[in-house]
């Protein structure tokens, strides 16, 4: 892999169960804060965060649930602008996104923190640390640019830990990379609030929503966030034109039963369309569920029957790598059209959007 900065390594866990290492660039004293956008000023220097729904109020010297936006003399500020904490080159189909540009690379970029506390998390090292406890680079939007046309990339993609928790830094950097004529995509838990979510939709090309479960207690216990957020988040991108990509971690004994996926794919069929791709990915134990087992490849298979029989064309089980349902299966012909093992495409059969084996129509952007 091209080196683009002068390196450090850290080993992270990302959602596929895997262990890398993701290449970290060194620490420089150019670093500075910047104010936060959606947030209100109040009484006695304090704050109220409007970014995502938690909408906390902050007063002097504190900072917010997400640990990285800091009231300072009654402003709000961003701690993790322009300081990225992971940096690499991923397959596209790593996001999961298998319907937008298949076979290419994306430029991946996050900072320090999250907005929710999710017992399975496997980025937790970088996503549930404070951003003064994890090694950093300081790189400006426009230094991101730059980065991004050498990696040879056609699209950067915010991602590995919550992209919501540092939204100053994207936006800037999506306006520049959308400007330049690259591609915008982001890997969320869609925990964030329509406003700045339609500010930021403006700019994104393609999105996968983590919908971690289809039940205001499974959220509750298990990320400490409410579902109802999230499903406006998937509605607003819809709305907005954005390429929409979902993925549900299954837990089993947590978030397996059949009632409730079946009502989850009902939902995501009447709401967001059955051509939305879904992803059943295989929980494998993290942080603090070390002592779940990993998803039973069955149980999976169960889920995307159950979701291909509420109508839903496009179904995949991920973290199960060389399963058949990584493939893109014609919704027709029922032909394979993207052969996959892993994250490399093997063969495409996707002509101008189409099948051409008998010519359907394919949800995606593709070329």
């Amino acid at each position: 892999m091209k080196r683009i900065f002068r390196l450090s390594l850290s080993l992270v866990f990302l959602a596929t169960g895997i262990v890398f290492c993701v290449l970290l660039p060194k620490i420089s004293a150019k670093s500075q804060l910047r104010e936060a956008l959606y947030y209100e000023k109040l009484d006695n220097q304090s704050v109220q965060c409007q970014l995502c729904p938690r909408r906390c109020v902050i007063p002097k010297g504190r900072r917010g649930f997400c640990g990285v936006r800091e009231n300072i003399n009654g402003t709000l500020y961003t701690l993790v602008y322009a300081k990225p904490v992971a940096i690499n080159i991923d397959p596209i189909e790593k996001k999961p996104l298998f319907h937008f540009l298949p076979g290419t690379t994306a430029f991946s970029v996050a900072t320090a923190g999250c907005n929710m506390r999710c017992k399975f998390c496997q980025n937790w090292q970088i996503s549930q640390r404070k951003p003064e406890e994890v090694e950093y680079a300081y790189l400006e939007p426009s230094d991101l640019i730059q980065k991004l046309r050498e990696s040879n990339s056609p699209t950067i993609a915010y991602t590995y830990t919550e992209p919501t928790v540092f939204y100053e830094y994207i936006l800037e950097t999506a306006k520049l990379a959308k400007g330049a004529g690259f591609k915008n995509i982001m890997h969320s838990a869609g925990y964030i609030n329509p406003a700045p979510l339609r500010q930021l939709a403006k700019y994104l090309d393609a999105a996968n929503i983590d919908l971690k479960g289809f039940s205001h207690d499974y959220y509750a216990n298990m990320s400490e966030a409410t579902l109802e957020p999230v499903l406006d988040t998937l509605r607003i991108l819809k709305e907005e034109g954005v390429h929409l990509e979902i993925t549900n971690l299954i837990v089993s004994g947590y978030n397996d039963d059949v009632e409730t996926i079946i009502k989850m794919c009902l939902w995501i069929k009447e709401n967001l369309g059955a051509d939305t791709p879904l992803h059943f990915s295989r929980f494998y134990p993290s942080y603090k569920l070390l002592a779940v087992n990993s998803t039973p490849v069955v149980t999976l298979e169960k889920a995307r029957q159950i979701a291909l029989d509420c109508g839903l064309k496009y179904v995949y089980i991920g973290n199960v790598p060389g399963h058949p349902a990584e493939h893109t299966y014609c919704p027709r012909c029922k032909r394979i059209l993207i052969r996959r093992v892993g994250y490399t495409v093997l063969e495409n059969n996707i002509e101008q959007g189409k099948c051409k084996f008998c010519q359907e129509r394919l949800e995606g952007v593709w070329q």
